[in-house]
């Protein structure tokens, strides 16, 4: 009987081959961890629970709970240890979870994805084993430590510029340069605050070890729902990867995000420390809820000049954003004084300031327009996506702690606090 693997190796598979090659590696980790769950299982009921030194000392971060953690740690023991005991280089561990993920990038930007999917897989399983061995066998350096989380880093992008090889040509591109730069941001705001002395490492949900379990299975799965909707595609688009890269780009920046603002707020900055108690003037948890309830009655307004100009009188959308979004100005002046912030500093400067940023509100909404208009962009889009960045970034921010709470026009009862 002749045995010919050349067709594996080449990728020239057929349905049932592809779907053996991406759902063979699910079979066996489920038999692999169902038959560790009895075990586990039987010796807490005879011995008590099973405490993971390591987990024991992290808080709960991550979708996975604390018992889930301690399952997996325990189920990972054995790996380690033969390691330890037979003195393998916890470096080498490293390094080969590097190659592997190498190999993973090249496969699936070759189309590969079952194959660079649970490559990738591995190359996380063996960055969790490589510390416990140097832990284990007290070879943990500064050197080594320096080199597994350089690394790391390598490893998380090698998947995703595989995937950015593949679908270059297309809209996917954009998640997955989103994704890219969501996971190097996840580590480097934990880094940052590390080096302020703020520990960070549990913060957020989407941690390291769920973005690397969702992208590696997601691209691994992926050709079992491409057999199904479309056999024939000799360069299918993989939808399941499709959306676990979206989903990633999503929340891996919401984690970054969340690991900022913890970040910032124990550093004392979350309002410009002089401010901290400006903004409960307005009656505490109902000012969020006015400024927002201001900002629907101000945007409502923007839009119905804005979408006037454009669709009835035929007016350029960069400047009807600009016309659009003065008269939103003054709506938005009026009720955030009066309303939102229930200021009683002077009017007039308060003035003075609100056109100064409205100004620059206008020429960043004008401006994001013109350039998402310049790439054939529905209106409706660029004005929405460049309205919700604009405030984000420029006029809540400078509303809030320039135009109506600046520190001069604080009343002497509200003495601003200096900064450490």
């Amino acid at each position: 009987m002749n045995l010919d693997f050349g067709h594996w190796l080449e990728g020239r598979l057929s349905g049932i081959e592809r779907i053996i090659g991406a759902a063979g590696p699910v079979l066996f980790l489920l038999a692999y961890f169902g038959v560790a769950g009895i075990a586990y299982h039987a010796l807490r009921f005879w011995r008590g629970p099973f405490q993971d030194e390591e987990m024991v000392l992290r808080t709960s971060g991550g979708f996975a709970s604390r018992g889930v953690k301690h399952f997996f740690a325990w189920t990972m023991r054995p790996w380690w240890t033969v390691l330890a005991r037979v003195g393998f280089p916890p470096n080498a561990i490293t390094s080969l979870s590097f190659a592997l993920a190498l190999a993973a990038a090249v496969a699936v930007a070759a189309g590969r994805f079952a194959l660079g999917g649970w490559l990738f897989v591995m190359a996380g399983a063996l960055d969790f084993i490589d510390g416990r061995v140097a832990r284990s066998t007290g070879r943990t350096s500064p050197s080594g430590a320096a080199l597994d989380s350089v690394l790391d880093r390598y490893v998380e992008c090698a998947l995703i510029a595989g995937l950015c090889w593949y679908y270059r040509h297309g809209w996917v591109l954009v998640p997955c340069l989103l994704a890219l730069t969501g996971s190097m941001l996840v580590p480097y705001v934990r880094a940052r605050g590390e080096s302020l002395g703020v520990s960070l490492k549990e913060v957020g949900f989407m941690q390291r070890p769920e973005r690397v379990l969702l992208l590696g299975a997601g691209t691994a799965l992926s050709p079992i729902l491409e057999v199904i909707v479309a056999p024939d595609d000799p360069h299918p688009p993989h939808r399941l990867a499709i959306a676990t890269l979206v989903v990633l780009a999503v929340t891996s920046h919401a984690t970054a995000l969340q690991r900022l603002y913890q970040l910032v707020q124990a550093l004392g900055g979350g309002r410009a420390a002089g401010l901290a108690g400006v903004g409960s003037v307005a009656g505490g948890v109902g000012q969020p809820l006015r400024v927002a309830a201001m900002q629907v009655v101000a945007t409502l307004a923007d839009f119905a000049v804005a979408s006037t100009l454009v669709y009835t009188m035929r007016g350029i959308p960069s400047l009807a954003t600009v016309a659009g979004c003065l008269v939103g100005a003054v709506v938005s002046f009026v009720l955030t004084r009066i309303w939102a912030f229930e200021s009683h500093g002077a009017w007039l400067p308060q003035l003075a300031r609100y056109a100064f940023v409205s100004a620059g509100t206008a020429a960043l909404n004008g401006g994001g327009v013109a350039l998402l208009a310049a790439s054939n962009a529905p209106f409706l889009l660029a004005w929405a996506l460049t309205r919700a960045i604009v405030f984000a970034t420029w006029s809540y921010p400078l509303q809030r702690d320039f135009v109506f709470n600046a520190p001069h026009d604080m009343s002497s009862e509200e003495p601003v606090a200096s900064r450490p």
